[in-house]
């Protein structure tokens, strides 16, 4: 497993580098995720705990210690990180479900021939 804070840190410091050969990129990141973050209805425990379940099912291990780090110091217990993970497991299960009808069909459609033209 990783050292999550020394990971963290050095991440920081690549999106940094990052930020400086691509600005307008980096600023645009940061717009998106502080619009994000302005929200009147959630509160934010239920974001990070939102934001850790999307960082699961989309595999990126520094939203996973961002994120995790921002639920901490907004007091979020490791239940509730774990019932949030729980969710997104199952649907990350539901989607394989789902495109695995979707490639049954795409297989189906592929090796089926096509109707013959109706003669006129």
């Amino acid at each position: 497993m990783l050292d999550w804070t020394t990971y963290r840190t050095e991440l920081k410091g690549r999106v940094g580098d990052f930020g400086k050969a691509a600005p307008d990129a980096l600023r645009g990141y940061v717009a998106l995720a502080g619009g994000a973050a302005k929200t009147t209805h959630l509160d934010a425990r239920t974001r990070e705990l939102i934001s850790l379940a999307v960082a699961v099912t989309t595999r990126c291990d520094g939203c996973i210690t961002t994120h995790v780090d921002a639920a901490i110091k907004a007091g979020v217990s490791r239940e509730e990180i774990a019932e949030a993970l729980g969710v997104a497991i199952a649907m990350n299960a539901g989607a394989a479900l789902v495109y695995s009808a979707r490639t049954l069909d795409c297989f189906e459609q592929m090796t089926t021939p096509a109707p013959a033209a109706a003669a006129e």
